[in-house]
């Protein structure tokens, strides 16, 4: 990742903004409870960190990737930003990470994966631990490319050769498999698909434990 990111990191936010598309509005639906903590599973430059500690002030924000180089620049963002105080990072590998001895809690209310999943080959084994990484009634927010089904053939042909460039794959099992990984966990899905299938929205939300007394 650090020889991939290591110049494409200065141009990242400049470039990606323009088909990484729903990366906001996965943001404006985490609504995390007051006081509560977020995630973000390859936070890449803090772009997303940036403007989720922003919209929630008062939560607790960290953020991990496996690219120093990405981190590095996140670091700096975060810096000029003025929320060094607000927003944690750490290098870690997101299929298996102690986030108690990185962040100092084992657990978050809200994980927010942005387009990670399509540039990281395990990618289910990345759902399947941020899954374990959330508190009871927390949710685990997904934006990536969708299967692009409802798209000219040319295009999708066209934009998968471009995305191959920069080490992308989409995962057109995509959905698929978060209906499997959901039900094998235990949790809530909910599924959007964006602009005709170019990407997709997903919402896995983890049961609360319901405490209520015993037979009398």
């Amino acid at each position: 990742m650090d020889k991939i990111y290591r110049h494409q990191r200065h141009i990242y936010d400049a470039s990606r903004k323009f088909y990484l598309l729903g990366r906001d509005a996965a943001i404006a639906a985490l609504q995390p409870p007051p006081g509560g903590s977020v995630l973000e599973i390859g936070c890449g430059t803090g772009r997303n960190l940036i403007r989720i500690a922003r919209l929630y002030p008062g939560r607790d924000c960290c953020g991990l990737d496996v690219s120093s180089a990405m981190l590095s620049t996140a670091r700096r963002s975060v810096q000029r930003a003025g929320l060094a105080g607000t927003i944690r990072l750490a290098q870690a590998d997101a299929t298996g990470f102690d986030a108690q001895a990185l962040f100092g809690r084992a657990a978050f209310d809200r994980i927010i994966i942005s387009y990670a999943l399509s540039m990281i080959p395990p990618w289910r084994a990345v759902v399947q631990e941020a899954l374990r990484r959330l508190e009871p009634g927390g949710a685990l927010h997904i934006v990536d490319f969708g299967d692009q089904a409802g798209l000219p053939r040319a295009f999708r042909i066209m934009l998968r050769r471009w995305l191959a460039l920069f080490h992308v794959a989409p995962r057109d099992e995509l959905e698929q498999e978060l209906r499997r990984l959901s039900a094998e966990a235990g949790v809530t899905l909910r599924l959007r698909p964006l602009y005709r299938g170019y990407a997709v929205l997903a919402q896995l939300e983890k049961p609360r434990i319901m405490s209520g007394s015993g037979p009398a």
